[in-house]
């Protein structure tokens, strides 16, 4: 390993306690490096501004980062177990590439706000990617959403109720992932704040130029008090995993929809072969298990939410425990993005078996309908629930599905879906 920045001279490094401090780090930094140069292209900008750095030490400095940026992609240059974390493997390249130069890279930056504005930039583009693929799932949903309504049962208590259709299941859908876009979008809002240098929480004696940092990184605002940069590791990766967790939650209620409907008790669904896998032992079986797993998938973004949660048991200021937050973040995160993206294809392709749904309504499951027309008519609604539960056997006499569906004429439901309304939902969200 290089030598750590913060080594002291006559002081002896124990190898084991350097694994243990190091951890993880250096390989989970890898997600994080190219967010790390970019903000020190920055900083060196900053520094040239304020005369800590010449002209031409600024732009060698950026050279040499776009070159380091290069091989880190093309894979000549790798952070491995040679470097602590990042950023030393930033500061050892320059360093040997630049001399002085590369000695002054790290002037007037801790290591804190160092990871946390790469931490940031990083949460930035994970929150774009969600936000794109709850777009996606609601684009799909609007679509088949506005196919022809196929008749299917619908469930409280998991018994069969009343008339419902596939155009109201998708529907339902669409809306839940037009608000988990909005979640995403509010949530990159929040923490579109930069942090670079407020150092280790308390600033430093230097006139940084924040202001250009904050415009070169594409950050809304300064994140002002360096305290509250601090205060907010953890907040603000807790918030990225609330709003993933929120579109995680709808999918996990869709998967348990997919997995009752693909049983042969249920038979209303058919899922394209390649979300099917099978079974080890058994020659006649194909099993849902990208259904299931998308039905796990929220416990790895809420456990991951659950271990920041509990590091931030911490007084103000830097603590070291919040190193341990990087690995649940990339997990957590990682994880419920990876699941997201293969909902849009598995509800495109997925098909009903109308048949057999049809075949699944019963005369009692008109029994509402029958309460609410005599309502309607002028009977008190006590009275004609009860007259409709007693003749609940015999309430679908004369009724169809599609008759039912099209006598709802409360919003949103039946065949008064208002996806135009929902369109316009999602498209107010921009690109």
């Amino acid at each position: 390993m290089t030598q750590p920045l913060w080594q002291k001279s006559g002081i002896q490094i124990d190898p084991r306690i350097m694994r243990f401090l190091a951890g993880d780090d250096v390989i989970l930094d890898r997600e994080f490096f190219l967010h790390d140069i970019t903000a020190s292209k920055a900083h060196v900008e900053g520094l040239q501004h304020i005369g800590l750095v010449s002209v031409d030490e600024a732009a060698a400095l950026k050279r040499e980062l776009d070159a380091l940026a290069e091989d880190f992609r093309s894979g000549a240059f790798v952070l491995d177990e040679r470097f602590e974390d990042c950023h030393s493997a930033i500061e050892a390249r320059l360093t040997e590439r630049l001399g002085d130069a590369g000695r002054r890279v790290h002037t007037g930056r801790s290591r804190n706000d160092q990871i946390l504005v790469a931490t940031r930039l990083w949460l930035k583009d994970k929150l774009a990617e969600l936000e794109a693929h709850c777009r996606a799932v609601a684009e799909v949903c609007l679509e088949r959403a506005a196919q022809p309504a196929l008749p299917m049962p619908g469930y409280t208590h998991l018994q069969r109720a009343v008339v419902s259709s596939t155009a109201m299941w998708f529907a339902g859908f669409a809306e839940g992932f037009i608000d988990n876009a909005l979640r995403a979008r509010q949530t990159h809002t929040l923490i579109d704040a930069n942090p670079l240098g407020t150092a280790a929480g308390y600033g430093v004696n230097l006139p940084l130029d924040r202001a250009h940092t904050t415009q070169a990184l594409g950050f809304a605002r300064m994140q002002v008090s360096p305290i509250y940069a601090q205060l907010s590791r953890g907040k603000y990766e807790m918030a990225v995993l609330e709003a993933i967790g929120a579109a995680m939650l709808d999918v996990r209620r869709l998967a348990w929809d997919l997995s009752l409907f693909t049983t042969a008790e249920f038979g209303f669904v058919q899922l394209p072969a390649q979300y099917t896998t099978g079974s080890s032992i058994m020659p006649n079986k194909r099993n849902p298990d990208v259904v299931e797993l998308l039905r796990a998938s929220y416990a790895s973004v809420a456990a991951a939410r659950t271990e920041i949660e509990q590091l931030l048991s911490l007084p103000s200021g830097y603590q070291r425990d919040l190193q341990f937050s990087k690995g649940s973040i990339f997990h957590g995160v990682r994880h419920g993005l990876m699941a997201l993206e293969l909902v849009p294809d598995l509800l495109a392709q997925m098909a009903w078996n109308e048949a057999t749904m049809r075949a699944s309504i019963e005369p009692a499951m008109y029994a509402t309908d029958v309460a609410i027309e005599q309502a309607a008519a002028g009977v008190p609604f006590r009275d004609a629930y009860r007259a409709a539960a007693e003749t609940a056997a015999s309430a679908g006499e004369g009724r169809t599905p599609e008759g039912s569906l099209a006598a709802r004429t409360s919003p949103g439901a039946g065949d008064q879906l208002k996806l135009d309304e929902l369109r316009a939902r999602l498209a107010a969200l921009g690109q």
